[in-house]
């Protein structure tokens, strides 16, 4: 069953759950993973358009958030899961309404994380952090850009992201980082902000315009869905990466956990031969 709502009319998300529940029963898993955006300068984005992409990409996930826990909390069971981005740790040029709101994702979720924990709630809320995916989402955002939007490399297919979350809604866990790139653009802040900077300033302008793809824009989805179905795929299925080491280890940690487990205990009892032969 699907359900058209505005995530950002908290009346209107409060309404599908009641729907929802109404005809299928309890709510036992709420994804949260809705988000629009405006490609462009943040002094050259229209103020509406930019409160509009916070609108719906932060208040729809409190919405989302709001609706389900209301839900589950009182029954004791559920499992919330916020579909977030390595943006929400490392903002970029063009994206400032984007990056603004995911960063305010990550503080939200904290903070309903803490006061579920304090209540001894069994409710569980987890956060999946996504590296750039080739989805539609570059040819319908509304740009100000000479060129196509496109995501920052390396990108990754959505089925990489899809399998990530679906192994999180099977094993719940606090929080999963979603391909090498995540990894390596959140430590990497950690690490070093100041340069951080400097290599977004240098690199993120140019590297998120795509010139051989002008013309395969859509309208823009910011105020309105684009009518239709256009599937999971955008337009860089050349470039994308269908597989991720890393997120096959989400999808697989206890194999990986057992694989390092082999390799410690090898590598312990070949010290312990070592340390005999001496």
């Amino acid at each position: 069953m699907a359900v058209a709502v505005d995530v950002s009319d908290r009346q209107a998300v409060e309404a599908a759950a009641d729907r929802i529940e109404r005809e299928l029963g309890p709510i036992d898993l709420w994804v949260n993973g809705v988000m629009v955006g405006v490609f462009g300068k943040f002094l050259d984005t229209a103020p509406e358009d930019f409160e509009r992409a916070l609108h719906v990409t932060y208040l729809g996930f409190v919405n989302g958030t709001r609706a389900a826990l209301s839900r589950m909390v009182p029954r004791g069971r559920g499992h919330v899961i916020q579909v977030g981005s390595a943006l929400g740790f490392r903002g970029i040029p063009l994206q400032a309404a984007y990056c603004g709101a995911k960063h305010a994702i990550v503080g939200f979720t904290e903070s309903v994380v803490s006061e579920l924990r304090e209540q001894g709630s069994k409710v569980r809320v987890s956060r999946v952090d996504m590296p750039a995916l080739n989805t539609p989402q570059f040819q319908w955002v509304k740009s100000k850009l000479p060129h196509h939007p496109q995501p920052v490399a390396p990108i990754y297919q959505p089925e990489v992201g899809a399998r990530a979350i679906a192994a999180v809604a099977e094993r719940p866990r606090s929080r999963t980082w979603v391909g090498e790139s995540t990894v390596y653009t959140i430590l990497g802040n950690r690490i070093s902000g100041r340069f951080a900077d400097w290599y977004a300033a240098k690199t993120l302008v140019d590297g998120q315009q795509a010139p051989d793809k002008d013309g395969l824009e859509m309208r823009d989805n910011l105020y309105e869905p684009v009518p239709g179905d256009h599937g999971a795929h955008g337009v860089f299925d050349e470039s994308a990466h269908a597989w991720s080491p890393q997120t096959w280890w989400v999808e697989h940690r206890r194999v990986g956990n057992g694989i390092i487990g082999a390799v410690l205990g090898a590598a312990g009892a070949v010290a312990l031969v070592a340390g005999r032969r001496r």
